[in-house]
């Protein structure tokens, strides 16, 4: 069996992680909102991204956001 190259390192700093970990547990919690409109957060997803947004304001180590791909 051949030994796996690793890829780099860690993608998220542990700031990142539990930032998503609090934000699950609003969710869970029925008090995580979502932006604007301030309605109850339902989705897992919408959660985890919702972390990660807070984590990359506080300056945790997170990966920028793939910007959209322009059509031509």
């Amino acid at each position: 069996m051949a030994a796996r190259k690793s890829s780099g390192g860690r993608k998220y700093g542990k700031a990142a992680s539990k930032r998503v970990a609090s934000a699950m547990r609003r969710r869970k919690k029925g008090s995580l909102k979502s932006g604007r409109s301030g309605k109850t957060v339902k989705s897992r997803k919408q959660a985890i991204a919702i972390g990660l947004s807070e984590a990359r304001k506080k300056g945790a180590k997170v990966p920028r956001k793939r910007g959209s791909r322009k059509k031509k």
